[in-house]
């Protein structure tokens, strides 16, 4: 099917609903950063849906190479997906990518929390969860950066597009279970812990005014703090200096750590 598409946004609207994905961006137009990581996961996606995925690694690493380079884009930011109805088919999508402004990282975002949509298998980055966050991210009002999803508990445990994390007591609190584990959360689950200590378990709306700092994580966008979540301002609602420190060690280790495609 044709279709022509000005993002990776737009062209959710294409993609199948029934099937698995990743999403990654590049450096230095062909560098990225644990790329068998998001093939792993996206195997892992695959075996819990019972799609029976079959390709080449090396295959799919020259195809994405050869498509940003012929597209020209510089740096991109790049969707891998395996329709469930064609599993020897993998769907590759890009567009330009750009760091996110600085502006979000000094003056931080603010969020909106939501019990109404959770991933249905919380550990199987699936394809549906692309339409439903689309619908979810419209509803929203202007001026809201992410929105942080609720269990029927009332605890924070991640957000419709990224991991989820607060900072109380001197200590790093986010979920152990129930989320997809982000690749970029094992970045910060590593260089936090010369930082502050990690506990893994979800904070709960009844600690909101409690807590110092907070910030969320995905591959595309690294660490972007939180200022404000449900109109309320989390600490001083300025961005806190472990999540600096925190985004710093993180950027530290990207440097240290991407390879050619």
């Amino acid at each position: 099917m044709a279709y022509a598409a000005s993002s990776l946004a737009e062209a959710v609207a294409f993609e199948p609903i029934d099937g698995v994905y990743t999403v990654g961006n590049t450096w230095q137009c062909t560098k990225a950063l644990l790329f068998e990581a998001h093939l792993d996961r996206l195997e892992a996606s695959a075996r819990y849906q019972r799609i029976p995925i079959d390709y080449d690694r090396q295959q799919l690493r020259a195809a994405l190479r050869a498509m940003i380079l012929a597209s020209e884009f510089g740096d991109v930011r790049f969707r891998i997906t395996v329709p469930a109805s064609r599993p020897d088919t993998l769907l590759i999508t890009l567009e330009p990518y750009d760091a996110p402004d600085d502006a979000l990282v000094s003056q931080g975002v603010r969020c909106v929390t939501s019990g109404a949509e959770r991933r249905k298998g919380p550990s199987a980055k699936t394809s549906d969860w692309m339409h439903i966050r689309a619908k979810l991210q419209d509803a929203i009002a202007p001026g809201i950066y992410e929105i942080i999803l609720l269990d029927e508990s009332g605890f924070m445990l991640e957000g419709a597009s990224s991991n989820f994390y607060a900072i109380t007591d001197v200590q790093l609190y986010t979920a152990g279970s129930g989320i997809l584990a982000g690749i970029s959360r094992r970045i910060v689950l590593e260089v936090c812990r010369d930082i502050l200590p990690l506990c893994l378990r979800a904070p709960h709306m009844d600690d909101l005014p409690g807590l110092q700092e907070a910030f969320l994580t995905s591959s595309s966008r690294g660490i972007i703090p939180i200022v404000a979540i449900d109109d309320r301002p989390v600490g001083d609602g300025a961005v806190g200096q472990y999540t600096l420190k925190l985004r710093q060690a993180y950027e530290g280790w990207v440097v240290d750590h991407l390879e050619e495609l």
